[in-house]
């Protein structure tokens, strides 16, 4: 038992002796060969720098429909072009628009909750002051949203038309089969 302990006590002394001697090595005061590879670097002659590339000028690109044969992306693209060819050869087409109802496929922007359908948007409360009734509505990504009577929401141009503290009542203009357009009246309950 004595052996093993002497042992032990002559490899610790071993090891801090070689620790001490490889640290020695690491810190020698000799740096010779570094200055001397720096004096060569800075002995160098400088370079010149690359002149800047030339900037191209701006080419305008004018968009022209007729040619390409594309879609014209400044039109709605939920108003069929074959409809409005028919009207053109035809005269006017009874679609079942109304033309309040044509006003609002047609002059408005769409909203934020007009990308969703209309079953992927939950009710989950409402806020109410002296001059506003607001609906609480969370869309499918989990966005809470404040909406009030006018908005429009689902893609079926749904325009809210009441909001009551357990649903929001949304009308919507939606196309049968056929090609007519008409009104249905949806609720978005409210989740508890």
């Amino acid at each position: 038992m004595n052996f093993h302990i002497q042992l032990n006590n002559l490899l610790r002394i071993i090891i801090v002796f070689l620790v001490c001697f490889c640290v020695t090595g690491c810190v020698s005061s000799n740096m010779s060969d570094l200055e001397q590879q720096v004096s060569v670097i800075m002995s160098r002659p400088g370079g010149g720098i690359d002149p800047i590339p030339e900037i191209k000028p701006y080419a305008a690109y004018v968009y022209e429909s007729g040619k390409s044969g594309a879609r014209n992306p400044f039109k709605r693209f939920y108003i069929q072009e074959q409809s409005i060819a028919l009207e053109k050869r035809q005269g006017p087409v009874d679609d079942g628009l109304t033309e309040e109802m044509r006003n609002e496929i047609q002059n408005r922007n769409r909203e934020e909750l007009e990308r969703f359908e209309l079953d992927g948007l939950r009710m989950v409360g409402t806020l109410q002051n002296e001059e506003n009734n607001w609906g609480i509505v969370i869309d499918p990504n989990g966005i809470v949203h404040r909406v009030r009577t006018g908005n429009y929401l689902g893609l079926n141009i749904g325009k809210i038309t009441s909001i009551a503290e357990e649903e929001i009542e949304v009308r919507e203009i939606i196309k049968d089969s056929s090609g007519r357009y008409e009104e249905r009246m949806a609720t978005l309950p409210l989740v508890e």
